[in-house]
């Protein structure tokens, strides 16, 4: 049970980060959302040893477990765009197979220099 209300906080605290940081970039007219943002802020966080990883470690865990339920509303929102689809639907894939390419082999690449730095 201590678990489980370990993962709620943290996710909440995610949430929270999110939404304020939202708003900031909302309120400063950034053009960056303020997720991404949160990204940045909880690894400088992390890094300079503010915030420990056991703080966020169990609910950033769940929430990779479940992404793929955070992508089921868009790809069912896509039916919505028939005509979208059939027009320009090849450009789509091609855009989708050359993100998916670059993020694979941006992910090995790091993943064997971080497997090289450990083994040293």
């Amino acid at each position: 049970m201590k678990k489980l209300f370990t993962i709620i906080l943290q996710v909440l605290f995610f949430c929270a980060l999110s939404a304020a940081l939202d708003a900031s970039t909302d309120a400063l007219h950034i053009k960056i959302p303020g997720s991404i943002i949160g990204i940045f802020v909880v690894f400088f966080l992390l890094q300079t040893k503010i915030i420990p990883l056991k703080w966020l470690d169990l609910g950033a865990s769940w929430l990779i477990a479940e992404l793929l339920l955070f992508f089921v509303p868009s790809a069912v929102g896509i039916i919505n765009y028939k005509d979208l689809l059939v027009s320009d639907g090849w450009r789509i894939i091609i855009v989708i197979l050359i993100g998916t390419v670059i993020v694979m082999a941006c992910s090995g690449l790091l993943a064997k220099k971080i497997s090289e730095r450990k083994g040293k």
